[in-house]
């Protein structure tokens, strides 16, 4: 195949350590074939994630040096609040350090203290999980059968089963407090969820009083997927997918360090002033100024 070259110039090197097969083997079994207790130095190819290890353009670097640090009413705060509403289309921005950290403060504004409450997804990513878990709720994933053949060819696999998310709704809806929807469906191999599977489950979240929660770490990912292979998307731009994907959501959360490619950094987006205020609230205790 013909592959054009990169369109960058590259200006730092990072040196990678290159290991004999003899190295290898004996750091293996030192690190008990446990992966995560393996120096990083001693890794070539590190695939364990891509959160926050892409390399950042010039005019981001730039962009450090005119960096405002004031505690309160920063000017950085106001670029960042206006770059976030103008993505998600929400009026209110809550930033943080990154995206398990915009899931601890959701967990514990909406599960602390309440025994029985329920959350649903297409699939948990473990740190959404494990947080909601933590404030006491039951996590359920419900998703698409089509995930389960991993060699078909079928699109949209990351979508949830809606025949399943209703039958939930209709037994045990008075408890289900929250449907996340992961955009792509990490847990499930970052396979992509569709508009038309998102729409119909805010059309159930609004008929059964549940709060929808758009994970959206991966949503330009996304957004290029629907863009390319669902019907009547084709002449969209990938900023008008975005934000029609993310109108559908009451609370949208995002760590920038994947799509938004750089190295820390996340947020809280919604339009629900109390929420806003609630979340605000655990923010200033847990992370900093909401500014």
């Amino acid at each position: 195949m013909d592959y054009p070259f990169e369109p960058f110039k590259i200006k730092s090197v990072e040196p990678i350590y290159l290991t004999t097969k003899e190295e290898r083997k004996r750091i293996l079994e030192e690190a008990g074939y446990n992966v995560f207790n393996i120096k990083s130095k001693y890794v070539t190819v590190d695939l364990l994630t891509d959160s926050g290890t892409g390399s950042m353009s010039q005019f981001q670097w730039a962009a450090l040096m005119l960096g405002d640090e004031s505690y309160a009413g920063a000017s950085s705060f106001e670029r960042f609040e206006e770059a976030v509403r103008k993505y998600t289309g929400k009026k209110h921005v809550i930033p943080t350090h990154q995206g398990r950290a915009a899931e601890k403060i959701i967990a514990h504004v909406l599960f602390s203290g309440q025994d029985g409450l329920i959350a649903v997804s297409n699939t948990f990513f473990d740190t959404t999980r494990a947080n909601f878990q933590f404030q006491g709720a039951e996590v359920i994933d419900l998703p698409s059968p089509k995930a389960k053949d991993i060699f078909s060819d079928e699109m949209f696999k990351g979508d949830i089963d809606l025949e399943k998310l209703e039958e939930i709704l209709k037994a045990r809806g008075d408890r289900v407090k929250l449907i996340t929807m992961t955009v792509t469906n990490n847990t499930q191999g970052g396979q992509p969820v569709s508009i038309g599977n998102i729409k119909k489950v805010h059309e159930l979240a609004k008929k059964y009083g549940v709060l929808l929660h758009i994970d959206a770490c991966r949503v330009s990912e996304n957004s290029y997927f629907v863009k390319k292979y669902e019907p009547g998307f084709e002449e969209k731009s990938i900023p008008e997918i975005v934000r029609e994907t993310l109108s559908y959501a009451d609370i949208v959360t995002m760590s920038a360090k994947k799509d938004g490619l750089v190295n820390i950094g996340g947020y809280i987006a919604t339009d629900d002033e109390g929420l806003a205020l609630k979340f605000k609230e655990m923010l200033i205790l847990w992370e900093g100024f909401p500014t």
